[in-house]
């Protein structure tokens, strides 16, 4: 079973330096998806709107400007308020979504609890399964009469070396 850390919070749609409405939201992380966060926002349809990023791109965003093109990020204050900006822009439009910075560092810092920064891959699993792929495959690869199995007669190479088995050229 993987880690899931998860927070709703209310984040602002700002629509003008002096306009802003609520959108109500749920950050998500998963431990088997080590990089990514994703940000749901509960627009009022049917379908809520996902947006997956970088999970390093938000943990520095609530400390520096970072990011471009579909994502950006940065700290700012609103009315004395600590907030984090998010810019996303796709296809279908654009928004400048404003959260409450100690919420956002809230959930962050438990997702860096859960799964530290530089330790990623290792919930990924890519070791174990090239190992089990790269392994040799012993006597079960016989069949009962010492041949190889047409497994094997498939996953040899098809082009021979030109070398003989002792290293001559032929």
């Amino acid at each position: 079973m993987h880690t899931v850390v998860e927070r709703e919070l209310e984040l602002h749609l700002v629509l003008s330096p002096e306009h802003s409405i609520p959108v109500p939201a749920r950050l998500s992380y998963r431990a088997d998806d080590p990089y990514a966060v994703r940000i749901v926002f509960h627009v009022g349809s049917d379908h809520p709107v996902q947006w997956t990023f970088a999970r390093e791109l938000l943990v520095e965003g609530v400390f520096r400007p970072c990011g471009h093109g579909d994502v950006r990020v940065w700290p700012t204050k609103v009315g004395g308020r600590s907030v984090v900006l998010m810019a996303l822009s796709s296809p279908d439009g654009d928004a400048l979504l404003e959260a409450p910075a100690a919420q956002v560092t809230a959930w962050l810092e438990r997702t860096l609890r859960a799964v530290p920064p530089g330790t990623e891959a290792g919930q990924l699993g890519i070791d174990a399964g090239l190992a089990d792929l790269l392994a040799p495959r012993l006597s079960a690869s016989l069949d009962q009469t010492g041949a190889p199995s047409p497994d094997d007669l498939w996953l040899r190479d098809p082009w021979p070396s030109d070398e003989s088995a002792d290293g001559e050229q032929s």
